[in-house]
């Protein structure tokens, strides 16, 4: 009778010399807990990498968490790894790791690699699979070119917890199957293209917002099971909507139950509190020069692409990876071998990373967050890049909150500010952030940062709005952006959905809802994007009329558009604008529209005259409304 742990491995040499040389990607295939059949035994296999360990056993309900009862094996060849087959052991038993340190000290630690985790605050980990029959291969076919960076991308970013709550029970999430029965009619109605969960990995700390993850492998227990995330993602797909994680390869915290000092020794982090710990967030870094590392968390990445399909990660907190002395002062930090700031071995590792996930799935994107001046990180590694596909535009995003936040009055004297972004905005793959953190810890909302009186702050932001469109780049808006939420974010309870019973809120949200769509129809806005031969400034300097003209081409210069932006309350009736070919010119969107609560004032179409303006051969007199933005496209002969 088989009735304790036998030595069976799911490891081979290959896999062995791999997972040594840091090049084995698929380790979530064979480390963590996998339910089989052995002989006439149903039970579960059991792999963890512990090398310092003097032993290891699985712990939990089935052997009354004796530490004694099911001991693992260590293998061998000196790889590090314990394993072991328990019978009996199936589906939904939770169990931890007993480790015993060199120095005599038991530890008890979650698996690295769980599927699933109980919810906190409890800390064990269950036995799960992530089997699921999907349906969503149409997408997953497509999704090449609704992931292109030729085509438009409008992100929805939302935090599971605190998107929609039932008001019945506002204390209580949503799960994600229930999540999901709202989320996809909202993002049909609304039009983006892509939803963005903020991090769904399982984490310990509410307030964290999921930045601090102990279960990299495990969807939060907080809405549901793995499989039921699943649905969620497949519902958006089938409703051809892309789904993008935030992922968290730049550190992890200190839980007694998570990967620090895993077993007694700082494995996954560096010893040196100099180059392991984080002092903005209390945490620890990862040591990327270290092999069995590097292949973790590139397993990780391929493992939310693989098992559940996911089309984009956006990597968090690029920057404090690539800096030595980010957040560091003097004394504080390492330099690397070439005496410099830079961290070469979270260099390489992004490199590693961007290049094996684009190689396993070339049709899925991956977005920098990254806020420094850092040369090429949405450039191919064989050019001396990161190798991104794309790269949060944060200086775009603080001179832009900055123009829109001053007085209309003083907007002349920081004109700068809204023109600046167009020097460097071909330097990378851009896509223009206005995220949660922009909403946060006193931050105000979006709508509150205007400045004015309740018209006028709602006019600046549809303003805004426009001007971010149809600006290069692909888009993200945070939730509850799209109605104009007065509050700040509190990650603890739900959206103010009320608002949308207000006229000048709904008015916001029909303006998102236009700007998406009328984005999405028109190739100039998406085509060239990211390539200067796609935009042209008309007008960039008239700084005591605050009023900005350019144009956004296509491929096919009929698809060209003019846009022009009032950034102040004055009314202009006859304004003239150069314009780039003769002809007679519609306005196609206009910010300050009835149905957006805006005061109505356009000109709805106007032939060009032979006089000469703004460095233009021909030019057209237009109502250009107070705070507000026209986008105009010439009409078609024929």
């Amino acid at each position: 009778m088989m009735d304790s742990v036998e030595a069976i491995s799911k490891f081979s040499d290959f896999d062995i010399g791999l997972f040594k040389a840091g090049k084995h990607y698929r380790l979530y295939e064979k480390f963590g807990a996998h339910v089989l059949n052995y002989g006439d035994y149903k039970g579960t296999y059991f792999a963890v990498w512990a090398p310092n360990a003097a032993a290891v056993s699985v712990i939990g309900n089935f052997n009354s968490w004796n530490r004694y009862a099911h001991p693992l094996y260590v293998r061998w060849d000196e790889s590090g790894i314990w394993e072991g087959f328990i019978p009996h052991v199936e589906l939904g038993e939770i169990y931890k790791y007993a480790i015993e340190t060199q120095e005599g000290v038991l530890i008890e630690k979650g698996d690295p690699f769980a599927l699933q985790w109980e919810t906190p605050p409890k800390t064990a980990s269950l036995v799960q699979t992530t089997w699921h029959e999907w349906q969503d291969q149409a997408w997953m076919e497509k999704r090449r070119e609704k992931n292109a960076l030729n085509t438009p991308m409008a992100v929805y970013e939302m935090h599971l917890g605190s998107w929609i709550r039932d008001p019945d029970k506002p204390d209580e999430h949503l799960n994600y199957r229930q999540i999901a029965d709202k989320l996809v009619p909202y993002i049909l109605e609304c039009g983006f293209t892509h939803v963005e969960f903020m991090p769904v990995m399982e984490y310990p700390y509410g307030p964290s917002w999921g930045y601090q993850i102990t279960g990299f492998f495990a969807p939060s227990s907080r809405f549901g099971s793995p499989q039921d995330l699943m649905y969620l993602i497949e519902q958006l797909h089938l409703h051809d909507i892309g789904v993008i994680f935030d992922w968290v390869p730049s550190h992890f915290p200190g839980d007694s139950h998570g990967l620090y000092e895993f077993d007694g020794t700082h494995m996954y982090e560096h010893a040196d509190p100099k180059k392991g710990y984080h002092p903005d967030w209390n945490s620890y870094i990862f040591n990327y020069g270290r092999h069995e590392v590097r292949s973790f968390l590139i397993s990780n990445a391929l493992f939310w692409l693989d098992r559940y399909h996911v089309d984009a990660l956006r990597v968090d907190a690029v920057a404090s990876m690539l800096y030595l002395d980010y957040s560091r002062k003097e004394g504080e930090w390492i330099p690397n071998e070439l005496g410099g700031r830079e961290n070469l071995e979270a260099v390489s590792f992004l490199k590693e990373f961007n290049e094996t996930v684009y190689q396993e799935y070339p049709d899925i994107q991956t977005i920098a967050e990254e806020s420094t001046a850092w040369p090429g990180v949405s450039s191919p590694t064989f050019a001396g890049g990161l190798g991104f596909g794309m790269k949060w535009m944060m200086g775009w995003m603080n001179d832009t909150l900055a123009y829109f936040s001053e007085d209309p009055i003083y907007r002349k004297y920081i004109h700068g500010k809204i023109t600046f972004s167009t020097v460097y905005a071909f330097a990378e793959n851009f896509m223009l952030p206005l995220s949660h953190d922009e909403v946060v810890h006193g931050k105000r909302s979006l709508l509150n940062k205007m400045p004015g009186d309740r018209w006028q702050q709602f006019a600046n932001l549809r303003l805004l709005y426009l001007y971010m469109y149809t600006h290069p780049g692909t888009k993200l808006l945070f939730m509850g952006g799209e109605f104009g939420q007065s509050s700040e974010w509190n990650f603890d309870q739900s959206l103010d959905w009320h608002l949308m019973q207000y006229a000048e809120h709904m008015g916001l949200f029909e303006l998102v809802k236009g700007l998406n769509f009328f984005y999405r129809s028109e190739p100039a806005l998406y085509e060239i994007s990211f390539r200067s031969d796609g935009f042209r400034w008309i007008e960039a300097g008239d700084a005591d009329k605050s009023v900005l003209v350019y144009q956004r081409k296509g491929i096919r210069s009929k698809d060209d558009l003019v846009i022009v932006l009032n950034m102040t309350p004055v009314f202009h009736e006859n304004f003239r604008v150069g314009m780039p070919a003769g002809g007679r010119w519609e306005v196609v969107f206009n910010s300050d529209e009835v149905d957006y609560s805006g005061s109505g004032v356009s000109s709805f179409s106007v032939n060009t005259e032979a006089i000469s303006w703004m460095n233009q051969a021909v030019s057209a007199e237009l109502k250009l409304p107070p705070l507000g933005g026209l986008v105009l496209k010439r009409k078609q002969v024929g």
